[in-house]
């Protein structure tokens, strides 16, 4: 049922877990028992998606050269999977906005979040050298430049294709981690 699932995101569906039964030709109760909503079945389709990008890690020193790596390395996976990751990212939009009108019903609301985790594991060697409210705002600014989102930037709003969509997000990270130590440095002494 998951590769069922995976292929029909791939092509860019977001399907409902009756409709991975129907093409899995498996019964509904049987798929509702795998996957008890459509976001823990888009949930996974994602974790499979991601794969070793979830297994990243890093023996370097420098933050910078970890986010560089991190983002090298996450890039091709993402692109590879961009219409999976499209269609959750769809299936977010639709969920905050059904919920906003109160019609999301019993559906759980479909929760990202493993960029949060990988950016830490990434600048953690800024993490001592950074005042807490300002390694969060680190977090939060590189949050915005990883993921599937970056690559809808680039792709459909200027026309850069997959291979290249990191080149800009991995320079404006290094530009946050560089500009985060700057401001810690110019800060005056506090006690």
């Amino acid at each position: 049922m998951l590769e069922t699932a995976i292929q029909l995101m791939q092509r860019g569906f977001t399907p409902s877990v009756s409709d991975v039964a129907e093409a899995a030709e498996v019964s509904r109760a049987t798929a509702y028992r795998y996957f008890p909503s459509q976001s823990a079945l888009v949930k996974a389709v994602v974790g499979e998606g991601l794969g070793p990008i979830l297994q990243w890690s890093s023996d370097l020193d420098d933050a910078e050269a970890r986010v560089a790596d991190l983002f090298e390395t996450s890039f091709p996976r993402i692109s590879e999977f961009e219409a999976t990751f499209r269609a959750a990212l769809k299936l977010s939009l639709d969920h905050w906005a059904q919920q906003k009108a109160g019609t999301l019903g019993d559906e759980p609301p479909l929760k990202r979040g493993y960029r949060i985790a990988l950016l830490r594991e990434a600048t953690e060697p800024l993490q001592s050298q950074l005042p807490p409210d300002e390694y969060e705002r680190l977090i939060q600014g590189l949050a915005l430049l990883f993921g599937v989102e970056a690559l809808v930037i680039m792709n459909d709003f200027f026309g850069i294709e997959s291979s290249r969509a990191q080149d800009v997000p991995t320079w404006a990270a290094r530009a946050l981690i560089r500009d985060s130590l700057l401001n810690t440095r110019n800060q005056p002494m506090r006690g």
